[in-house]
């Protein structure tokens, strides 16, 4: 029994021992692990995505081997296909049934028609009437033009006018030929253009002078002997009206070109009905420049029109040199400008 014990003893005690060996054993296979050292950092990836450098190691644990890393790029990829477009949405059935056959219905008819945009006419005009005493009323409507001047051209005559608030202006001419042409001109270019066959001009003899500016330039008309400031005397002063003309006796002038504008073109127009009933005799024509501050110690230009019997025109030019500014308000006669009016009735 003692022997037995012994044996059992031994026995236990070389199993011990082996199983310590192989503990031991397998302990010293495992790479010792700092206590005191941190954690070493990961490294960034290179352009490529890809990691560099060592794999970070937790503490306490075994070490890890990655295997099996896939590279990726950061740039952005297209869709392999575009989507197509969302389909419009189907007409109801009141709609579709109101569609006949072999109509289309397109994704513009849902939509409101555009309103065009209301445009202002920009057409210059100009309209002629003959009316009494060989005259001719002129209607001008330039609506783009509104309190703009112009300049009135007819058969050498010029002046300067004003459209109203409207691009309108009314005027009254006297004819200075039958076949009367009338140019309206504006300074941008436009204009428009007119014209009248004034039959009755023929009846009258007519005498035109024109001037720009302040110029003091004046037409008088004296009638059968008159004197000044008496009845015979025509002048813008005492410048009568067409209706003098009805009894065959009497002249009457015609003022042309607003006076209010700066450096405006004006004329003068003097009108006799030769041949209505009447006395015969002769009527003397002056021209005159009165001295003012405004054209004193200057030279002024005028320009004489004079009707001739077969229906041409005398042009005649003037330069005048203004006496000095104490002269103000004498007059000087310009002789020999016109010429004086015949009067002998079939």
């Amino acid at each position: 029994m003692q022997k037995l014990k012994m044996i059992a003893l031994g026995c236990g005690t070389l199993a011990l021992a082996l199983g310590a060996g192989h503990y031991m054993q397998s302990r010293s296979a495992v790479p010792p692990v700092a206590q005191d050292a941190a954690p070493a950092a990961p490294s960034l990836g290179d352009e490529h995505g890809a990691l560099g450098g060592q794999a970070p190691v937790l503490a306490g644990a075994g070490a890890v081997e990655l295997s099996s890393i896939t590279l990726t790029s950061a740039a952005p990829q297209l869709p392999k296909a575009v989507p197509a477009p969302a389909a419009l949405p189907e007409l109801p059935d009141d709609r579709q049934a109101a569609l006949g056959e072999g109509d289309a219905l397109t994704a513009t008819d849902a939509l409101p028609a555009e309103e065009p945009a209301p445009g202002l006419s920009c057409d210059y005009s100009l309209t002629a009437d003959v009316a009494p005493g060989a005259m001719v009323t002129l209607a001008l409507d330039a609506p783009c033009a509104p309190r703009e001047r112009f300049t009135l051209h007819h058969n050498g005559m010029m002046f300067t006018e004003v459209t109203d608030d409207g691009g309108h202006a009314s005027m009254l001419v006297p004819a200075l030929s039958r076949q009367a042409a009338f140019i309206a001109a504006f300074a941008n270019g436009e204009g428009a253009v007119a014209n009248a066959e004034v039959e009755s001009l023929d009846a009258y003899q007519r005498v035109a002078v024109q001037w720009q500016g302040d110029s003091g330039v004046q037409l008088h008309a004296l009638e059968f002997g008159a004197d000044y400031d008496e009845d015979g005397h025509v002048w813008a002063g005492a410048a009568r009206d067409v209706a003098a003309a009805a009894d065959g006796d009497r002249g009457f002038l015609t003022q042309l070109g607003d006076a209010a504008q700066p450096d405006a073109l004006r004329a003068e127009v003097y009108t006799f009905p030769s041949l209505l009933e009447g006395r015969d005799g002769q009527i003397a024509l002056h021209v005159e420049a009165e001295v003012t501050a405004g054209n004193c110690n200057r030279d002024i230009e005028a320009q004489a029109l004079q009707m001739q019997a077969g229906g041409g025109l005398k042009v005649q030019d003037l330069t005048l040199m203004m006496p000095e500014c104490d002269a103000a308000g004498d007059f000087l006669v310009l002789k020999n400008l016109l010429n004086d009016l015949t009067i002998a009735r079939n």
